[in-house]
């Protein structure tokens, strides 16, 4: 444009734009964070709600001033596709894991069913963006632990008819079929039928979580699997080092496979300082063996559930820590394949500043002040699961 076209006004403002402060341009961080969770489809691959459901007969459809989560923070969070795991402890097996499971199934129906008008059942991405969409949560289910098909593909299968999208191989102990990060090994990795459960996982649409396994169960898991992989709820093991978290070169091998790394919020996970505590807590969990079943196992489960995860313990961890791991997940993997998982209900120790779902906004403002767009939190926020989500199940 011609100088003499420009009136007096607009070169002024043009002079000011050229001289401002780079906060007079833009709203501030906090700002754009309120405004990317008002219209957000936020996915947090793990959350263990369930169990508040199940063992404190909680009312999630209120704002409850317990626990994590409940279905009035995840909608003013904007983190409105929540993967709810059915998860059980490794001390039932066989069928009482089935049991169980299958008890966790009928509370996740017990909310769907009282709160249409709150929650629906997602199994495929479309879902997820139409029940987003009409303002409600999609409820995408997931089971954490390979112990619960008790070594049958068609109790795998039979879980996927149940509207269950996504499992972890293992959790704290080895299985039948595959060893865990936190238990001695003895399969090398998977086993024959191992790999059989990854193909079927493949072949049904169910998305394979390799949180919770070992090193080699995850290299043998990514040689086998024909779709992408998450890691529902592990962070970086280069900044804490703990056995559940994923070591660089994992990581970057799965980017290369499509996945995504769903950062975790425990404070061990998330901080050093913190890490020999989280230690001593799986062991402790690895080594409980209650010789129970029926209804006297699930008290002691309830009992043990609750005394654990009742009251939140002092930690080092700070938002900034989190901030880290996923600063370092995309410097290894990129940004199309980091997520968050965060483990809420799950754990024990929160960082400061991230103490429950409500606090997701302070997150976005802290990686926005670090340099991620718009854009980049978008897919770090749930873009990126709900690729995986709609690449596994085809829809």
């Amino acid at each position: 444009m011609q100088a003499h076209r420009v009136g007096p006004w607009l070169a002024a403002a043009i002079g000011l734009a050229v001289v401002a402060p780079a906060w007079a341009q833009a709203p501030d961080a906090a700002e754009r964070a309120r405004r990317i969770h008002a219209s957000l489809i936020g996915i947090d691959s793990h959350i263990d709600t369930l169990q508040r459901v199940l063992n404190g007969g909680e009312d999630i459809s209120r704002r409850t001033g317990r626990g994590h989560v409940d279905l009035p923070r995840l909608k003013d969070a904007g983190m409105v596709a929540p993967y709810f795991a059915l998860w059980v402890p490794t001390f039932y097996t066989g069928s009482e894991a089935v049991r169980r499971t299958l008890q966790l199934r009928d509370a996740m129906q017990s909310v769907l069913d009282a709160h249409p008008d709150q929650i629906e059942l997602a199994t495929t991405a479309a879902d997820v963006e139409r029940i987003a969409g009409a303002g409600r949560i999609a409820a995408v289910l997931t089971l954490e632990g390979g112990h619960q098909i008790a070594d049958d593909l068609a109790v795998l299968r039979m879980y996927h008819r149940l509207g269950i999208r996504s499992m972890t191989l293992t959790h704290f102990r080895h299985n039948n079929w595959a060893d865990a990060s936190t238990d001695r090994p003895v399969h090398d990795g998977l086993t024959d039928f191992g790999r059989q459960v990854v193909r079927e996982m493949n072949r049904l649409g169910m998305i394979v979580d390799i949180s919770h396994v070992s090193d080699k169960t995850f290299y043998d898991t990514l040689a086998v699997t024909t779709k992408p992989v998450i890691a529902s709820h592990s962070s970086c093991r280069a900044l804490s080092d703990v056995p559940r978290n994923m070591s660089d070169d994992m990581i970057r091998a799965l980017a290369r496979n499509g996945g995504v790394i769903g950062i975790n919020f425990g404070a061990g996970f998330v901080s050093a300082k913190d890490a020999a505590a989280l230690r001593q807590r799986i062991g402790a969990a690895v080594a409980t063996e209650p010789d129970l079943v029926g209804h006297d196992l699930d008290e002691f489960a309830r009992a043990d559930y609750l005394k654990e995860y009742g009251e939140m313990k002092p930690s080092a961890a700070t938002l900034d820590d989190a901030v880290a791991h996923i600063v370092h997940a995309v410097k290894l993997a990129g940004v199309d394949h980091v997520g968050i998982g965060s483990d809420w209900d799950g754990i024990n120790m929160v960082p400061k500043g991230l103490e429950d779902v409500s606090k997701m906004p302070a997150l976005t403002a802290a990686l926005l002040q670090r340099g991620f767009s718009d854009e980049d939190v978008r897919k770090i926020l749930g873009g990126n699961h709900l690729r995986v989500l709609r690449e596994v199940t085809g829809k």
